[in-house]
């Protein structure tokens, strides 16, 4: 996984703790209005952080697909290019 994969699971997770202290924190005692839009803050950014992460992971399909087309294209031309050059050496004997 590469570096901004790896930054934001980190954040995934930090958020993911801090929604859990949030509900503790809210079921433990009385918490401010401000204490609440902050954490409907938190969980908007978790969201957010989520999606962006299911991008990467389809970005990164869409590439690992690209390259194993391209990868086939080598191979076949060079399959192409033995076939070639046998087909060249029983020409010249």
């Amino acid at each position: 996984i590469g570096g901004y994969p790896m930054k934001l699971n980190i954040r995934l997770l930090a958020g993911a703790c801090l929604l859990a202290f949030g509900s503790l924190l809210i079921s433990a005692c009385g918490v401010s209005e401000e204490q609440l839009a902050q954490l409907e803050m938190k969980k908007k950014e978790v969201k957010n952080l989520e999606i962006q992460a299911n991008g990467f992971k389809d970005e990164r399909a869409r590439l690992e697909k690209e390259i194993a087309d391209k990868n086939k294209k080598v191979d076949d031309c060079s399959k192409t290019k033995q076939e070639v050059k046998a087909n060249l050496d029983k020409i010249k004997k």
